[in-house]
C-alpha cells in the first residue's frame, strides 16, 4: 500500500504540475480526495482487512499523512496558478462576447433645454441661473406686479414659513417664473446694456395635475437690454429661433396680451406642426398652438434696477415641457415625471 500510496502522490503532482486551468486542479482532486475517490478507497480496504490493530493504526496514519500531502500539494497549484507562475493561460476566456454596461441618456426634458439654449447661444445669448428660492420683491415688485395683482395669491403659489434669524422682512416662496433673474442680473451683477441673456430653470405653481399642468414645471426666459432695440428685433429672434427649433417652415404669429413687466406685451402663437395650420384635435381645429410671451420690457423694471430713463430692451419666456409636447408630439405632460423608462428610452 505504501508504494501504491507514493505512486498515487506522485502521479497527482505531475498533472497538478501540468494543469493551466482551476478546472483542471479540481478534476485531481476529485479523483484522489473525492467523496468516491482513490483515498476514501483505501480507507475502505483498511476497514475490511484483518490485521493487527497495531498494523491497522499504522496504515490509516499514513492514510492520514498521504491526505495531507496531497491537500497541500492541491493549495500550492492553486496559489501557483493565482499568480500566474504557471499558468500559460488567462483565467477567464477572452474570445467571449464582453459585458456592454447599460449608458444613461438626458431626459428629454434636459434634452429640450439644451436645445432651446443652443439656438440662442448662435443667437448672441448667453445662458444665466437663477435661486428656486425667492423673496416677494423679486418674485413680483420689482417685476411691476402690485400687491393687489392675483398672481401673488397664496393659492397660486408656494409661500415658505419664514424663519427666526432671517434677515429680511419679506416672504419667501418657490419662484413662480425664472423672471426674477432678470433682476439680479441686473441689479446685483450691475450688468450694464446692451446684453442678451437667457435663464432656464425650474418654476413652482400651485396647479392642479392633469394633462397639461403640473405643480413644477420648466421655463426658459430670455432679456435682451440695448440701444435702439424694437418689437421688431424681439419678432426676429423668436421667430429665428422657431424655425431653427420647429423646421424652417415654422410660423409665428403674434397677438397682442398683458402682461406688468412688458408694455407692449405679445402671446406668440406657432402654426400648428401637425396640421400645417390646418385645423386638428392637437390644436383645437384653430390651427395655431400657444408657445410663449413676450414684450418689451416695462420702464418701471428698469426703474426698480437703477437703469438710466429711456433703457429699452425686450423679454419673453416659454414653457418648456411645452415646447417639447409639440416637438415630439406627446400630449400627456406628467409622462415626463413618472421616469417609466419605456417612455424616457424613446428619447436617444
Amino acid at each position: 500500500m505504501e508504494e501504491e500510496l507514493e505512486r498515487l502522490l506522485a502521479e497527482a503532482k505531475g498533472k497538478l504540475a501540468s494543469a493551466s486551468r482551476p478546472e483542471e486542479i479540481e478534476a485531481v482532486r476529485v479523483k484522489v480526495l473525492g467523496r468516491k475517490g482513490d483515498l476514501n478507497l483505501y480507507f475502505g480496504y483498511l476497514r475490511e482487512e484483518t490485521r493487527p490493530p497495531e498494523e491497522r493504526a499504522q496504515l490509516g496514519q499514513k492514510l492520514n499523512t498521504f491526505k495531507q500531502q496531497m491537500e497541500q500539494a492541491l493549495e500550492e497549484s492553486r496559489r501557483s496558478l493565482g499568480s500566474g507562475e504557471s499558468s500559460r493561460f488567462p483565467s477567464e476566456d477572452l474570445t467571449l462576447p464582453g459585458h456592454v454596461p447599460v449608458v444613461g441618456r438626458l431626459h428629454p426634458i434636459t434634452q429640450t433645454v439644451a436645445q432651446i439654449l443652443d439656438i440662442f447661444s448662435a443667437l448672441g445669448f448667453s445662458a444665466v441661473e437663477g435661486n428656486e428660492v425667492e423673496t416677494e420683491y423679486y418674485n413680483f415688485e420689482a417685476l411691476n406686479i402690485p400687491a393687489e395683482h392675483p398672481s401673488r395669491e397664496g393659492f397660486d403659489n408656494f409661500y415658505l414659513q419664514t424663519l427666526p434669524g432671517w434677515k429680511t422682512k419679506q416672504r419667501y416662496l418657490l419662484r413662480s417664473h425664472t423672471s426674477p433673474m432678470q433682476i439680479h442680473f441686473m441689479k446685483e451683477i450691475r450688468r450694464q446694456p446692451p446684453f442678451q441673456i437667457v435663464v432656464p430653470g425650474r418654476v413652482f405653481r400651485r396647479d392642479a395635475v392633469d394633462a397639461s399642468h403640473c405643480f413644477q414645471f420648466h421655463q426658459v426666459e430670455g432679456l435682451a437690454v440695448g440701444p435702439g432695440l424694437s418689437f421688431g428685433d424681439l419678432k426676429g429672434v423668436l421667430v429665428a429661433w422657431a424655425r431653427a427649433m420647429f423646421g424652417a417652415g415654422a410660423r409665428l404669429r403674434f397677438r397682442p396680451h398683458y402682461f406688468p413687466f412688458t408694455e407692449p406685451s405679445a402671446e406668440a402663437d406657432l402654426a400648428c406642426i401637425f396640421c400645417e395650420g390646418k385645423g386638428c384635435r392637437v390644436c383645437g381645429q384653430k390651427g395655431w398652438l400657444e408657445i410663449l410671451g413676450c414684450g418689451m420690457v416695462h420702464p418701471a423694471v428698469f426703474r426698480a434696477v437703477g437703469y438710466a430713463l429711456g433703457t429699452v430692451g425686450f423679454a419673453f419666456g416659454m414653457g418648456v415641457e411645452r415646447i417639447a409636447m409639440l416637438k415630439y408630439g406627446i400630449e400627456d405632460i406628467r409622462l415626463f415625471f413618472e421616469n417609466d423608462l419605456r417612455f424616457l428610452q424613446q428619447f436617444p
